[in-house]
């Protein structure tokens, strides 16, 4: 059932749209803005199913049990319209025919018109010119949504035109909580998904339910817990073997960044309850004692000289051979 009690966090954003819906004058035009997994998805589906809901509750929240609802949880709302596309950019000829030639035909059962246009930062600059004339001058009962990544990828005039809600990166703790109580996780697994998320709980739950993640996981834990004596051999075997898994050495590299920011945390701090990989505590707390803070500083910062160096397309083998060789030295 669609509910903004069912979206985590983003408070102000669900007192903002509930306010609207309570109030019967929402905005012709929002722009919901986030990352991939934030939870805009999510929110424009509660918002456009509340303002179509037959019976909102005190709380501007959708009954969830009228036919309006009904249809809206299941994508089947006459009044709720999502602009798709198959191609790489939305042109103008998607616009006109989901949405502008669609707009002046008034709504057939609820009182409002909602359109929700995922990824709309695809949209063409032609696209966008033959939208804005209609936000120039909506009917009363249109609500526009677009859904972007990428503020920057819209004309001035159509940010100038959209009340823009930022969904932020949720809190680490808020997402393990969360986690750790609808997901039933341990409390380390979660706080590694949440960590590993950047803020997105979608991201979090696709950590949750992909096992490769639990394998990247696991080869870089037993990479990492003799890091502090790895040999030159070693580093030779560990480099030729992440050479054969390119796809995912992102995660591979992010693992290990937070490997030693769990060294230098726990160094600063003695607090094991900061750390990520709370299981490797007896590990981390040895490494800690061995690698100074300058040391750790140095190492850190080799993770974003690694990324730049691979950006430009450094050949992979060394970069990855000068990241562990400054493991070793320090």
């Amino acid at each position: 059932m669609l509910d903004f009690n069912g979206i985590l966090g983003h408070e102000n954003i669900k007192q903002h749209l509930k306010a609207a819906v309570a109030s019967g004058k929402p905005s012709h035009a929002y722009i919901f803005n986030g990352e991939e997994g934030s939870g805009r998805k999510t929110a424009a589906d509660t918002f456009a199913a509340a303002l179509c809901c037959e019976n909102p509750d005190a709380d501007a929240r959708p009954c969830g049990k009228c036919l309006a609802c009904m249809q809206a949880s299941s994508h089947n709302h006459p009044d709720i319209i999502r602009v798709t596309h198959e191609k790489s950019r939305i042109g103008v000829d998607d616009i006109r025919n989901s949405l502008i030639d669609d707009i002046s035909i008034k709504p057939f059962s609820a009182p409002f018109k909602v359109y929700i246009v995922d990824e709309a930062e695809r949209m063409t600059e032609q696209a966008q010119n033959a939208l804005l004339k209609t936000l120039e001058e909506p009917p009363a009962y249109a609500v526009i949504i677009l859904i972007t990544t990428n503020t920057g990828a819209f004309l001035q005039t159509i940010l100038s035109r959209c009340i823009t809600l930022q969904f932020k990166p949720l809190p680490v703790k808020l997402i393990t909580d969360y986690l750790m109580k609808t997901e039933q996780l341990p409390d380390y697994f979660a706080k590694l998904c949440a960590s590993f998320s950047g803020g997105s709980l979608g991201q979090a739950l696709k950590f949750t339910k992909n096992s490769e993640f639990e394998n990247i996981k696991n080869e870089v834990l037993a990479l990492m817990r003799s890091i502090d004596s790895i040999t030159i051999d070693e580093i030779t075997d560990a480099v030729t073997d992440l050479s054969g898994k390119r796809a995912d050495i992102n995660t591979y590299i992010d693992l290990m960044h937070l490997w030693f920011r769990d060294i230098l945390m726990f160094k600063a701090t003695q607090d094991a309850n900061r750390l990520v990989f709370l299981d490797e505590l007896m590990t981390i707390k040895r490494q800690a004692s061995k690698y100074g803070f300058e040391s750790l500083g140095r190492i850190l910062d080799a993770f974003y000289t690694l990324q730049d160096r691979l950006k430009a397309n450094v050949n992979f083998d060394t970069a990855m051979q000068l990241l562990f060789l400054n493991m070793r030295e320090h």
